[in-house]
């Protein structure tokens, strides 16, 4: 009943939210000025469809064009590499090297509002996201060890035994029924024993057998987001879609099928209940209806960058983002619209932390993200390390959401 008055609440989806343009693999390979052009018109918010455009125009000699799609990437805070830097000039020539570097920010400001709350050890391998289901817990899952790991104090690691398990990714705890859900799917395209459990996996402190979701073929889980009504969302960032499993469901079920996204990370349930936010991590993010699966683009009233989103939550009126996939790498806080629809602030959390690799997946604790500062994607390769690297220990950091300013 609760999810039902919920859902009468929810303001409607406004009716001119912008279509969201189906995106593949071949999409991915338009490389014309004007393809890609009307590819940025249709992801506005997107800095890999503007990075993109550089190379054609380039060809093309079209240099006051580019000027203006450096000058997009400046407003928006884009950051590009020290060589790159010094090559644009090189490649603009006849072009005022002032007007070049007016475009070209020369570094990123530094944030780092987080503090270390606990470290994983490096046995564990690469750890993927974290949550705290109870005050204390902490909750983590492996991608290597094929296995999640729970402490109590932060320190004291144990290991949660899921004999069944493919690699374990994505997770969230449904604290009302008390299971813990697990993505268990071959996430870093290793070689896997063909017993190895594709799909949800659900633990429960009420029992000693766990709940089996089994994926459908060829889908391959990551993230996971919990609806009001106790339904699990899970991305496949791999293949493109996005499914659903409903209270006690024996299958997961298509909400958004391959084709739609590119590739789908994190999710958020809106405030209401009633949409799901999803991450596109190279074209921005989509809002699907849950009501009848249409999928929508999330507008912005601000220029703002919206691809390179791993993790995604909702925090009260706003979407928590940790963006590992533009430049700078930071944590965004986008406030939304009353309808859902549409960002209309935008604050800056955390950004380039000196103590970051890449930053990961976690959870919202209360007025607080927790998550994965140190990713340790870098050092594997189909779950192995790579040559001459080791596991390092992985660190697990708090950081307040609540504006001090407010």
């Amino acid at each position: 009943m609760a999810a039902v008055a919920l859902g009468l609440a929810a303001p409607a989806l406004a009716a001119d939210a912008p279509e969201w343009r189906a995106v593949d693999e071949a999409t991915g390979q338009i490389r014309d000025v004007e393809g890609l052009e009307q590819l940025a018109l249709d992801f506005p918010n997107s800095g890999t469809v503007r990075l993109r455009l550089l190379q054609p125009l380039l060809a093309a000699g079209e240099a006051e064009r580019i000027m203006e799609l450096l000058e997009w990437l400046y407003d928006r805070g884009y950051v590009f590499s020290d060589v790159a830097q010094a090559q644009i000039p090189k490649l603009l020539a006849g072009v005022d090297p002032g007007r070049i570097a007016e475009r070209l920010r020369a570094e990123a400001e530094v944030i780092e509002a987080s503090e270390a709350i606990a470290t994983v050890p490096a046995e564990t391998g690469l750890i993927e996201t974290v949550v705290s289901p109870d005050d204390g817990i902490l909750v983590v899952t492996s991608i290597t060890q094929q296995a999640g790991f729970a402490s109590m104090d932060g320190t004291d690691w144990q290991r949660l035994e899921m004999p069944m398990a493919n690699d374990l990714s994505g997770l969230v705890a449904d604290t009302e029924r008390n299971i813990g859900w697990f993505a268990s799917s071959n996430i870093d395209q290793s070689e896997v024993d063909g017993a190895r459990f594709n799909g949800l996996i659900g633990l429960s402190n009420g029992s000693d057998q766990p709940i089996l979701v089994p994926a459908p073929e060829g889908v391959t889980l990551s993230d996971l987001e919990l609806g009001i009504d106790g339904a699990v969302y899970a991305s496949d960032p791999l293949n493109g879609g996005v499914y659903v499993a409903r209270p006690n469901s024996t299958e997961l079920e298509v909400l958004v099928a391959p084709g739609t996204l590119r590739s789908p990370q994190g999710l958020a349930v809106g405030e209401y209940g009633n949409l799901l936010y999803v991450s596109d991590y190279r074209y921005g993010i989509a809002i699907v209806d849950l009501a009848d699966g249409s999928v929508s683009r999330l507008a912005s009233d601000i220029p703002i960058i919206l691809d390179g989103v791993d993790g995604l939550w909702r925090y009260g009126h706003e979407l928590i983002a940790v963006q590992n996939g533009t430049s700078p790498m930071r944590i965004s806080a986008f406030e939304l619209s009353k309808d859902g629809t549409r960002i209309t602030g935008h604050r800056i959390l955390e950004q380039t932390h000196s103590d970051w690799t890449e930053p990961l997946s976690g959870s919202i604790d209360g007025d607080a993200l927790i998550y994965i500062g140190n990713g340790q994607w870098d050092r594997y390769i189909e779950g192995e390390l790579k040559e001459g690297m080791e596991a390092l220990p992985t660190q697990i950091r708090r950081l307040r959401l609540t504006d001090p300013a407010k």
